[in-house]
């Protein structure tokens, strides 16, 4: 069974239609979550927290998505030594 990994981060954007950090050293990362339940409950109580900025936006990354090890060209392929 593939393990769907999830990842929840966020921070405040240059400009709250736009996906752009204003700084992507102070990207707030909640953590990983093994299912999307779990992820989206993280999610929701840190947009409920900062809900008072219109800049600050949180996000749901589907890290499963990006292994795909028959790929060769994969995202997570392991460099060779």
């Amino acid at each position: 069974m593939t393990q769907r990994l999830h990842l929840v981060y966020g921070g405040e954007l240059t400009d709250p239609s736009g996906t752009t950090f204003r700084n992507v050293d102070d990207i707030h990362v909640v953590g990983m979550f093994p299912d999307y339940a779990s992820a989206h409950a993280a999610w929701k109580a840190e947009a409920q927290r900062t809900v008072d900025n219109a800049h600050m936006r949180y996000f749901i990354a589907h890290v499963h998505r990006l292994f795909d090890e028959t790929d060769e060209g994969s995202a997570t392929e392991t460099p060779a030594s």
